[in-house]
């Protein structure tokens, strides 16, 4: 049964300086499962924010952010064993081998084939050589392979990426691009990416702009605007 993401009237601020900054206000949205999707604006728009927020990983400023299954709204809370999240920054944990951080969400799970699936997994991001290899000896492209492997290897619901391609190069890029996409079809997940990459961004089903507080929705070269 395939679940929808809600965000209603959703806002976000800060404080800097003392001044209140808001990143957008009363923002509503639908993020389906099935569906790709691609946050695209410039730099410091909010666009990771509202990722963030997309995933649970942080709380609006004030709105509401719960999923619909089964014709019934339950807390975005009981969908975070199915959410992969691919962080800019990685946060592979540094002691652990690249095949131990991505088998880690598996064995958090119980699942005891959890050193296989991140072989396979491993392998499709294209790191089979590198599977005892700790961070600190990967280069940035590999690490970022690694945390894509991660946030796959349980075939989750829902994938969230922020710049998930930002470390690569051109034809890496592609392959991971590919491979977010063939794992959003192949498992009716949702797929949610913040990216300044055009090629990436004109994959997705739908684009979301983010700029000056207002969201414009573009769906098969249709614009309108969402919220603002």
């Amino acid at each position: 049964m395939s679940s929808i993401i809600e965000l209603t009237n959703i806002s976000q601020s800060f404080h800097a300086n003392e001044a209140k900054v808001t990143l957008f206000k009363d923002l509503n949205l639908s993020i389906a499962q099935g569906n790709s999707y691609a946050i695209t604006g410039p730099s410091g728009a909010g666009k990771s924010s509202l990722l963030m927020l997309m995933s649970g990983l942080e709380k609006p400023t004030s709105g509401l952010v719960t999923y619909v299954a089964e014709n019934k709204h339950k807390p975005l809370d009981d969908l975070r064993p199915y959410i992969g999240f691919i962080f800019q920054q990685f946060h592979l944990l540094p002691e652990f081998t690249a095949l131990d951080n991505v088998a880690l969400p598996l064995k958090l799970r119980g699942d005891n084939d959890a050193i296989n699936k991140a072989k396979v997994w491993l392998t499709k991001v294209g790191l089979s050589h590198r599977f005892n290899h700790k961070p600190s000896e990967l280069s940035g492209g590999e690490q970022q392979r690694v945390a894509i492997a991660r946030a796959l290897v349980f075939e989750p619901h829902y994938i969230f990426a922020d710049e998930p391609t930002g470390n690569l190069d051109q034809k890496s890029a592609t392959e991971i691009t590919d491979l977010l996409f063939d794992c959003c079809r192949d498992n009716n997940a949702g797929l949610v990416v913040v990216t300044h990459n055009e090629v990436l961004a004109s994959r997705a089903q739908q684009v979301l702009s983010l700029a000056n507080g207002q969201l414009t929705h573009q769906v098969n070269e249709t614009l309108e605007v969402v919220s603002c």
